[in-house]
């Protein structure tokens, strides 16, 4: 319960120093999303490692497994995100998404990833990275889920580096035998928001890595091959994750091997 209220308190807190600061640029914008997130984390508990470098430019595409994934890569740096437009009409979230700079996207409408290679154009020319999930929605991390072309084909039209990622969380505290991370982490299929985020808010010894590659996607075909590219793309984020022991024994195993492994301040 405690972590509730200390939630509702930085949301509270957050959104005064919105209305007040305004953040006029993308930069300070992104600057302030990325500080807002790393608190998050801290006073939630949460504790998150990052093995590769951040890419300073270009897009970065991962594994989406729910919405805690967009506070974590935030919080390791300043960065702009592609979300679905529904997301613009959540409360309190919506507003802080659009005033963040979020570039918004209107899943399976024609044309809707052209309109928004103009965002994406803006704050790559702004000097931030631009980071989407080309799955279009969440799993429970059993498996990445097909690549959609739209925005990737958009992301090298603006001439980008794509770089991959990928996101993996576990538990390694004693939080029952029915806490399950593809459960109580992972936020996908049917599951209901809020009796989601409690859920999770209960959670003790939560952990959370971050892979990124070591350098940009090397495409096959130009951006034509769309399809091409996408399968590509999602061969990229797979091999980070070293995919194929199954979801339950991923999501318990130990975040990370401690190679070149670094903690979020």
């Amino acid at each position: 319960m405690w972590r509730s209220a200390v939630l509702a308190g930085m949301f509270v807190t957050a959104s005064a120093e919105l209305v007040v600061k305004r953040p006029k640029t993308r930069a300070a914008r992104a600057e302030w999303l990325h500080r807002f997130a790393a608190r998050a984390l801290k006073r939630l508990g949460i504790e998150a490692s990052v093995v590769g470098a951040y890419p300073t430019r270009g897009a970065v595409i991962s594994n989406h497994l729910g919405y805690l994934d967009i506070v974590v890569f935030a919080a390791i740096a300043p960065c702009v995100f592609v979300a679905k437009d529904e997301m613009e009409s959540w409360p309190v979230v919506g507003w802080m998404a659009t005033m963040t700079g979020t570039v918004f996207v209107a899943r399976g409408h024609g044309g809707s990833a052209m309109r928004a290679k103009g965002g994406m154009q803006a704050a790559m020319d702004a000097g931030l990275p631009v980071v989407f999930f080309p799955e279009g929605t969440t799993s429970d991390g059993s498996t990445v889920l097909k690549f959609h072309s739209g925005l990737l084909a958009q992301a090298l039209m603006c001439g980008a580096p794509v770089t991959a990622a990928s996101v993996r969380y576990c538990v390694v505290e004693d939080n029952g035998a029915d806490v399950s991370v593809a459960r109580d982490v992972c936020y996908w299929g049917s599951a209901r928001l809020v009796p989601h985020v409690f859920r999770l808010l209960g959670l003790r010894g939560v952990r959370v890595e971050v892979r990124f590659a070591d350098e940009p996607i090397r495409f096959s075909g130009d951006m034509v091959h769309r399809k091409l590219a996408a399968v590509e793309a999602r061969a990229a984020v797979v091999g980070l994750m070293g995919q194929g022991a199954g979801a339950e024994k991923k999501a318990t195993a130990d975040c990370t091997d401690g190679r070149g492994s670094k903690q979020i301040p």
